[in-house]
Parts: structure tokens; sequence; C-alpha cells
């Protein structure tokens, strides 16, 4: 440097740079010191330890550890050894866990797809503005129920996409056992509109008897399905005729590995019904599309698709397709199942998450279900938000701009391999058992029952973590406002038919709750024993009126202190027969058996304590993990027999 803080004309000439000796090798933050897991897991354990859990650095990491509902693993720390040593290839290419596409999404990005189930009976005029405002605005390709699935009639359609290009807006269908129709109306509609080849799905189930009920299939649709497969094999390459519908397992309560699993059953299932009809292994590949639910678990999600892509090039590779036609067509759909009646503006945050999740996961399409969709119909504000949702993810997040952007991260790529194995164990579980077809059908296999006692299993698990709150849902098991208005939708037509796989919601034994709670003429309300003072009860008292209002029951405090007379007598003033009484560890030692015993005398029914401890007189515990549902259900028909008089 020259006097002044100026430089001279070498510090300032970049060539004079270049000529300093270059190290062989640049290591970034070089100049620390690398740190070791050993390291880590001490760390962990002082964390641990001061949260008042005693663990030592080697027990660290398993104390992090959680298991999914596939048995997975997931660790507290992921580096370079913890990678699975599986070749997942470059995008566009075999196994294409890295993408269907070369190009990823950069380009376009993927396809928004908005589903629409207008009444049966709606104005035609004002659905198919609907549909061109959407189009409009964001949307780049529908998804039409109409027909046998809850919509118009099929004779609808070229009402509804009149002035649609829907060789540049890809249409899929969803019209229950009236798909022949409604394929044929799609595909007169482009042809007298002079379309050309189109896009999208035509949206034949060939298991929809099996898995929403109804009457059996009859040879007609699966005809129609085969026909249809051959013209657009003929005249539209990137038309797809079959879904491989992953949704209704996941909302019977299937794990992530039994969804795909039995997707790529149902995917195998219709292979074999084209290729038997005399189309080739290629178009029989290129005819199918896969739908998947995206939760509100981010990786979870990006894993499975990533997983979905590497099953389905394996079954191409051994059944003799090209590699180009073993890449599998995903719709991502945000789960049904996560999406709650109550404070159903949350389901907002839950669809951005999901659809995130199934954006990076390499989705060809995406739909982002509405936040009120489980109250009816959504309204229009509900449709832009959905819309709006995933404009946002693309044109101001740019989630498009990246191929595979979960690449190379130990933990994604981990979970990817251990869901790819679990969902092909899965997958050949049903093949062994006679396939998709045979394990769904009540009347053949009835003792194999395999896949629905899976599923049931399943689901039976996580309704316990539910009902314990250990997998809480925010606005509902948590948090929940009692004094919310829902909007007021207008009603969804009620499926018709019967039988066919379980139709599960995670919110809805609480939901359930809170509706039992919300006939009552006046508000279920339990009583707060308070003892001493408030900074000794504060706590407890939150963890108890947030359990309670997650099944519509509202609290109301007593006096505090300590004189079991004093907190009967606001007992009898609040007028309940349920009791809960609050405080700290030390003071129920010292007075809780006494207030217990003036609360009974005073004419409480039910008595309980906030906190894990056996106090005598007491009738049941509130902790966190115990099963809030239960304590709910008991409570309500505890304040419900005092209104009626009846004897417990």
């Amino acid at each position: 440097m020259t006097s002044g803080g100026t430089r001279s004309a070498a510090e300032l000439d970049p060539s004079a740079q270049l000529d300093d000796e270059a190290p062989e090798e640049l290591t970034l933050a070089g100049e620390f010191e690398a740190p070791t897991r050993e390291q880590w897991r001490e760390l962990v354990a002082g964390v641990l330890a001061k949260s008042g859990r005693e663990v030592s650095p080697e027990e660290a990491e398993a104390a992090l550890a959680t298991v999914t509902d596939d048995g997975i693993t997931i660790a507290g720390l992921y580096a370079a050894e913890d990678a699975p040593d599986v070749d997942t290839g470059v995008p566009g290419l075999p196994p294409f866990v890295r993408g269907a596409r070369p190009e990823g999404q950069v380009a376009e990005g993927w396809l928004v797809r908005q589903r629409h189930a207008f009444a049966r009976d709606a104005d035609l005029g004002a659905a198919h503005d609907v549909l061109m405002a959407e189009l409009e605005n964001g949307v780049s390709s529908l998804w039409l129920v109409l027909g046998d699935a809850g919509g118009p009639a099929v004779d609808a359609l070229p009402t509804l996409l009149e002035g649609v290009f829907v060789d540049l807006a890809p249409i899929a269908l969803e019209a229950g056992r009236d798909t022949p129709d409604a394929a044929a109306a799609l595909l007169r509609f482009a042809e007298q509109a002079g379309s050309g080849a189109i896009g999208g799905s035509l949206g034949y189930d060939p298991l929809l008897d099996r898995t929403q009920g109804g009457a059996p299939l009859d040879d007609a649709y699966r005809d129609a399905l085969v026909e249809h497969s051959r013209v657009a094999a003929q005249g539209h390459p990137q038309l797809r005729t079959v879904v491989a519908d992953a949704l209704p397992y996941h909302r019977a309560g299937g794990s992530d590995a039994q969804e795909l699993g039995a997707a790529l059953a149902a995917g195998v299932h219709a292979l074999r019904l084209l290729t038997g009809a005399g189309l080739s292994t290629d178009e029989a590949f290129a005819r199918i599309e896969f739908r998947v639910a995206a939760t509100a678990d981010q990786f979870a999600t990006l894993a499975k698709l990533r997983a979905a892509r590497r099953c389905w090039e394996r079954i191409g590779s051994v059944s003799g397709a090209s590699e180009s036609a073993r890449a599998m067509e995903q719709h991502a759909v945000t789960s049904p199942a996560m999406i709650t009646r109550r404070d159903p503006w949350v389901n907002m945050l839950r669809t951005t998450v999901a659809a995130v999740g199934a954006g990076l996961g390499g989705a060809g399409a995406v739909t982002v279900l509405p936040f009120d969709s489980e109250l009816g119909r959504p309204d229009e504000a509900a449709r832009r938000l959905a819309r709006n949702t995933q404009t946002l993810l693309l044109e101001e997040s740019h989630l498009a701009h990246v191929i595979d952007p979960a690449g190379g991260s130990w933990y994604v790529e981990s979970l990817t391999d251990a869901l790819a194995h679990a969902a092909w164990e899965e997958f050949t579980r049903i093949e062994r058992d006679g396939g998709i077809e045979a394990v769904l059908d009540p009347t053949l296999h009835a003792d194999r029952g395999s896949l629905l006692a899976r599923l049931d299993a399943t689901w039976e698990q996580r309704a316990t973590r539910i009902a314990r709150r250990k997998d809480p849902i925010t606005g509902v098991s948590e948090f929940p406002n009692l004094h919310e208005e829902l909007p007021v939708r207008d009603p969804l037509p009620i499926a018709e038919h019967e039988g066919g796989l379980p139709r599960r919601r995670y919110a809805q034994v609480f939901e359930e709750l809170r509706d039992r709670a919300d006939e009552a003429d006046t508000r279920p309300t339990v009583f707060l024993a308070t003892l001493g003072r408030l900074a000794e009860y504060t706590a407890r008292v939150s963890f108890t009126a947030n359990l309670f209002g997650a099944g519509g029951v509202a609290t109301t405090d007593g006096p505090g202190g300590t004189d079991p007379q004093e907190i009967a007598a606001g007992f009898r003033e609040a007028g309940t027969p349920v009791a809960v009484i609050a405080s700290s560890d030390e003071l129920y030692d010292q007075h809780a058996a006494d207030v217990a015993a003036a609360l009974r005398e005073a004419g409480a029914t039910r008595i309980l304590l906030a906190g894990k401890k056996d106090v005598e007189g007491v009738d049941g515990t509130l902790y966190a993990g115990c099963d809030a549902a239960a304590v709910l259900r008991d409570t309500l028909e505890a304040l419900a027999t005092r209104k009626t008089g009846e004897v417990r």
C-alpha cells in the first residue's frame, strides 16, 4: 500500500496476482479444523443433559433418531459416510431418480393442475368462465370432475372447454364409470377444434371398483380403455390414458412405502391389461400416469417421488421397455388426508410445504387442494389462493430453476434409497399375493387380506400418535380456536358407491369431538383447581386448556391459593362436574389430596390432575403423551351425564 491508503499499480494489476503460486487444492473453510462425529455427539449429549435427559455421547445419536411408519430410521446427523452407495444417474436418464427430463422443470416449470368439481346442475356458462379465468391467471392444466365421479354430465364437456386450447393446456379427466364417454368426448372435442396431438390424462382406472367401491367394472369399460390407449399411441404420444392412483391407499392410512408399493402394483396391472390387448411394452408404459400424495413432510414427499421413479424404471427394465419409456409421469396432489375442517386456514401452510416438496421432487404436474376443500365446494378466493401458491413458488421463488436440488444431500439420498427398498418390498409382496386386483378383491384370497390389513395397522399406529398428540395438528389438536367462525360452503355430492378402501383424515378424531361439543346448548366447561401462585400453576394450566380446547371444551380458572374450601367454593360457582387440579409437583405433595377430597364433597364426579403423579382421590392424569382423545371423550360423557341427570 502507498501512503494515504491508495493501491500501487502493481497491486491493481490482475496479471501480477496471477504470477503468485496457487495452491494445488482449494479447501473451503480450510483455516478451521474439521469437526468430528464424536465432537458432535458430545455437544448433543451436553444439550440433552441441560434439558434433563442424561445420555452418554455414544447414545446421543440414537437419542435423536426417529422411526417412520415404514421402519426407516431418520438420524439426527447425516455425513458423507451415511450416503448410500447407489448410482442415482443424471437427470433424464435411468434410473431417473434425479428427474424424468434432462432439463428438469427449468424451461416451463411443472404443470399447475387445478381440480374442478362443479355441481351436477351447475350453470355451465359460469363454470366455463371459471375455467377460462383459471387459465388466464396461472393455471396450465385443468383437472375436470364429470359424470359418475360427481360433476356435470359428460355432454357438458364441449361447453366447459369452449375456447380452450387443449393442446396447450392439458386436460385430466375424472369421470368414474363414465370415463369411456368422457374420454371420447375430449378426443372428439380436440379433433373438431383442430388441436392436433394433446396431452393430459383420460383418467381410466381399472381398479376403480376395488378402491372406491360400487359394482364391478364391466368389459365395456376395459375395452374402451384399450381402444383409447391405441388411439393415443397412434396420434397423441403425450396423452396418458390410465391413472395408477396412489391416493386411495394414502387416504386409507397407508405409509409412504405402502402407497408407492400399491401404486407400482396398479401400474403393473395396467401394463398387463394393455400389453395383453396387443399394445407394445413401450406404448403401454407411455399410457400410464401416477398420482401420488404430497404431504406437509417436505423431505418425505421429495424422497418419495424420487424413489418412485427409481422403482418404476426397474420395472421397465425388467419388462423390456426402452430407456426413454421407463420415465415415470407423476402428478402430485396435496394430501387430502392432512386437510382439516377446523381452523382450515392453516391448510394453506400445509399445502404450500407439500407443493414445495412435490415441485422439488420432480413431479410433472402438481395440484394444490384449496384450504376449504373439506368444508364443501371451494369458493373463488380459495381456488385463487391455491393457484397463486404454485405461481409464487414458480415465478417468485424460482423453485423450478434448479434441476434436482436435493441431489447429493446425504439425508435425502439416504431417505430416497430406504423408501425405494421399502416400496419395492411392498410391491413384490402384493405381486406374490396375486397382484393388486386380487388383494383388493374381498371375494378372493380373503384369508390373505394382506394389503388392507397392513393399511389398517399403519393407520392405527398413526391414529394412536395423533390421539396422544405426538403427531400434532396445528389448529386442531394443538392451539385450537374455540371461537372460530368457519366459512360456509356449498356441499359436495356424497359418494353413492358402497365398499372400497376407507377414506380417513388425520384430524377426524378431534374434529368429531369438537362437533359433539358444539352441539351442546352451552359450551362444555371444566374447572381448573389452581393451587398456589400464578407462577406455580400457569404452565400446567396452559397445557390443560390447550388439551381440552382440542375437544371443544372450555376451561375456567379457580381462585388459586391452597385452601381446599375456597377452591371447592369456586368449583361450585363454576357449575361443572369435572375439575382438573393444576400446580407444581411440590404443591401436589402438600395439598392435592385434600383439594381432591373437597372437590369430591362439592359434587365433582370426575377429578383429573395435570401432571404425571399419583394422588389420592384423583381419577386420572394429564401429561404430554397421554391419550388426549380418550380424556376428551370421557370428559364430554361426564358433562353430558351431569346435564341429563343420569347417575354414573
